[in-house]
């Protein structure tokens, strides 16, 4: 499950987002993206130490853009590549907030999604400390089959940061597409369906 808070942030994650696409090799718009969010939910971490959320935005009337992030609440040692801002959480405090596909915790979550056929996290928000669940804007599920044994996937040993983004790691090379609407999936695939959008390949997972 994923525990989330009523809470002030500032600056807002669409904020972080906006200031960031510009500076993406794949990003294709406006200078100034006023980027809109389209859906999002969000992945468990079994450790409760790392906020995951896929987020699906979209400037203007351009492309939906995958934008997969990560919450910290220090630094990510070697993160800096990936470091898409720092935020203050009303409840939680100083956040830095990861491109999630340079973020360990999101590539193993991502993976044993994918493989085992696995999906979205279930939500509730505190109320008054007493946890309320909500439905998701949107659903993941992985093309694998429940029970598969999961490797470790280990540390990034090379990346290539495009559309798609490619991760290589010891155990896994997984592909993160970010314009979405042309990506065709084979194989071992995650796919996301929600309100309005078609079931769309968001990422890719090929065992080494």
């Amino acid at each position: 499950m994923a525990l989330l808070y009523r809470a002030d942030i500032r600056p807002t994650k669409l904020e972080l987002i906006d200031s960031w696409l510009p500076t993406r090799s794949w990003y294709q718009g406006p200078a100034a993206p006023g980027a809109h969010r389209v859906a999002a939910c969000r992945f468990d971490d079994p450790d409760g130490e790392v906020g995951v959320e896929t987020i699906l935005v979209q400037a203007d009337d351009g492309p939906v853009l995958h934008v997969p992030l990560t919450y910290r609440g220090a630094p990510l040692p070697g993160g800096e590549p990936w470091l898409v801002g720092t935020t203050e959480h009303s409840v939680l405090g100083r956040r830095w907030v990861y491109d999630a596909a340079g973020d360990p915790v999101y590539l193993q979550t991502l993976t044993t999604a994918i493989l085992t056929g696995g999906g979205e996290a279930e939500e509730f928000v505190d109320v008054d400390g007493r946890p309320e669940k909500r439905a998701a804007a949107m659903s993941l599920r992985g093309s694998g089959v429940p029970g598969t044994t999961v490797p470790v996937v280990g540390a990034i040993e090379q990346t290539t940061d495009g559309d798609p983004t490619r991760v290589v790691t010891g155990a896994v090379e997984l592909t993160v597409h970010r314009v979405l609407g042309s990506a065709v999936g084979s194989g071992l695939v995650l796919t996301g369906s929600w309100d309005g959008g078609s079931p769309t390949v968001l990422a890719q997972a090929t065992l080494r």
